[in-house]
Parts: structure tokens; sequence; C-alpha cells
């Protein structure tokens, strides 16, 4: 069994590792199928971590994937062999005071795959065959690919970033930064009611994506610098913002933009930045943040299941993982790739 393991910046190899036992009780063996490269998966790739995070041993990275079973644990269980899934890879504890709270994606003990915050660091799904718990299946419906099935992870973000702001129906939205997770929150908008989706990037190849996902119209800020200018009038236009690029500059344009008591919801990592505190306050903004999700993984599969949101205009390339470092060289050339994902030789249905 091979896994793609990132030892540190630009030293990424695929090795090979034990093949999974059988399953216990509760648990299912899978062969992963797809699985998408994230930019936290970049991070570690190009520079050993992001922020404070840092690699201290080797990690299998990925956390967003497809899968079949091959496997089961229980002769009761509702699953079966031969099941195509996608997998959650967030995995609370439920004991935490966080878990109790009804907040698990603050769980302290959190066993998020391919993740280097905890130490011993959380193997990553990015492997041939993977064990995992019965909870984290969700059963893709027929004529699904696996390689949507493998977005399921990133459209579960964009949907707790809605939940964040509180509601979209009827709303005028602004979208900084259409990347992968950009995009599928555009198509996310659209599928919540969103009067008008604003999408704004430096690149034409994503704004074309973001008009194929639902995006009202769209605005190159790289060969118009100004194009947002004209929604400040009058104190703004825009009921919601979600600012997904992690720039500074992007946030501190955007709230330019938004309306009083309008709700803006950083999405994006960018590290600190300094804000415009007077306008929060003279326009009683209310800024939000977003980590991960849970119970939204949930709903991201059946909103794929009943294609109220088609992912497809988002997925540009599929590799072998055999090649893993052409993929993420591939995942981080923004000129050409938007979402990225990982083929690990297991034949569509």
């Amino acid at each position: 069994m091979n896994a793609i393991v990132c030892h540190a910046a630009k030293d990424l190899r695929v090795e090979a590792q034990d093949e999974s036992a059988l399953p216990a009780p509760g648990q299912l063996r899978v062969r992963v199928a797809r699985g998408g490269i994230c930019g936290s998966d970049l991070h570690y790739y190009q520079h050993g971590g992001f922020g404070t995070v840092r690699l201290r041993e080797p990690m299998v990275l990925g956390h967003e994937i497809s899968a079949v079973i091959d496997a089961v644990g229980d002769a009761d269980s509702p699953f079966k062999v031969g099941q195509a899934i996608a997998v959650s890879p967030s995995r609370p504890c439920g004991g935490c005071r966080f878990c109790h709270l009804g907040q698990p994606n603050h769980c302290l003990n959190m066993r998020f795959y391919g993740s280097a915050m905890p130490f011993p660091h959380i193997q990553g799904a990015f492997r041939q065959s993977l064990m995992i718990d019965a909870s984290q299946a969700h059963i893709l419906a027929d004529g699904l690919s696996l390689g949507e099935g493998a977005m399921a992870e990133p459209l579960s973000v964009g949907l707790h970033a809605i939940a964040r702001a509180g509601g979209v129906f009827g709303k005028k939205v602004l979208i900084t930064g259409c990347g992968p997770i950009g995009n599928l929150l555009i198509g996310s908008l659209r599928a919540a009611g969103a009067a008008e989706i604003i999408a704004a990037d430096l690149s034409d190849s994503a704004l074309a994506c973001a008009t194929r996902m639902g995006a009202s119209s769209t605005h190159n800020l790289a060969t118009n610098p100004q194009a947002l200018q004209g929604y400040t009038a009058q104190k703004g236009y825009f009921d919601v913002m979600f600012e997904v690029s992690g720039s500074a500059k992007a946030l501190h344009d955007g709230l330019q933009c938004v309306a009083p008591r309008g709700v803006v919801v950083t999405v994006g990592l960018g590290g600190d930045v300094a804000l415009p505190l007077n306008l929060i306050v003279g326009k009683e903004l209310d800024l939000r943040g977003t980590f991960r999700f849970h119970p939204e993984f949930a709903q991201a599969v059946d909103l794929l299941n009943r294609r109220v949101i088609d992912v497809r205009p988002v997925i540009s390339h599929s590799v072998p993982f055999g090649e893993a470092v052409r993929a993420f060289e591939l995942a981080a050339d923004k000129s050409q790739a938007m979402k990225v994902l990982l083929d690990f030789g297991v034949a569509d249905r």
C-alpha cells in the first residue's frame, strides 16, 4: 500500500506503508479513489507548514477524498462492500466542552486528517487503503463520479461559511477570491437563494469558473483595480461579504462596499491584518470568522447527490497519485489549475 508523505518543504514522496488490517466493529476499510489537493496540503509541500504550524515528523497529506468500501466491520452494518462513499475527515471526540456546546469543529481533541497542529501529527488520507469510522462514510448516489464525491469536503467549508453568515436568501453578496473554495461557495450561495452574487479576483480563468458556478457578474481587480469603487456609494451596497483570498487589501476594500449592519465572513487565511475600526464601528458591521465544518459534510453530500450544486466546473485536472510531485506543482500554478484531483487507480462507476 502506497501513501503520499511530506517529509519537509519540497520533499514529497510516494512511499510504501503497511496495509490496513481488517476493520473492527464500527469501522470500514476503504480503497481511496480520488483526493483533492487543498491549500493546506500545498502549504505543507511548499513551506513545511503554515503560520506557526510546522511539520515535526513525516506526515501523510490529504483530507478531501472519495473511496470505495473494501471491508465492513459489522455483519449488520448498513454499508456494503463496493459502495462508493465520500469520507468526512472531521473526527471530533464528542466529549470535550466544545463538542457538548454543539461546536464540534472546535473540538479540543479533533483528529482531522493531514494536520500537523498536534504532535504526533494526525496522518492524512492520501493513501491507497484507509481505515475509517463508519460515521465518516456518506454514500454517493449512482451517477455521481468519484471525482465529484471528493469535492464534498471543500463544499462543506463553504456551507459552514454560509451558516456563519446567518442566512443569505434574497441578499446581495460579494465574494473576494475565486479559488476552489470561493467558487464552491458561489455555487452554494446560488443554491441558498442569494439574490445577487458579485465575484472579484485577479484571474480571468478563476472568474470564468465563477460565472459557470453562478456568479451574477465578475470583476478582475488586476486589470481594473477600481472595479469595486462603484459599490461604495451611499455607505455600501452588499448585505454580506465573504473574503476568501486571505488578502488584507481585499478585506479592506471589501469593507468599503458593505452596507450598514452587513455581515463580513473571513474565510481565507492571510495572517494578521490592520482593520479600519472606525469604518466597522461607524457602519455597525459584523466581522465573523469561519473554521472548518462538521455537520455540513452530510449536507454537502446530499446536495451533490441531488445535483443541486454541480461542482464539475471547479475540477480542472486529474493526475495519477504516483505523480504526486507533478500534481502538487500543477495545483500551485493558479494560471493553469483550479482543483487538482489525485487518482488512486479505483475505476469510476
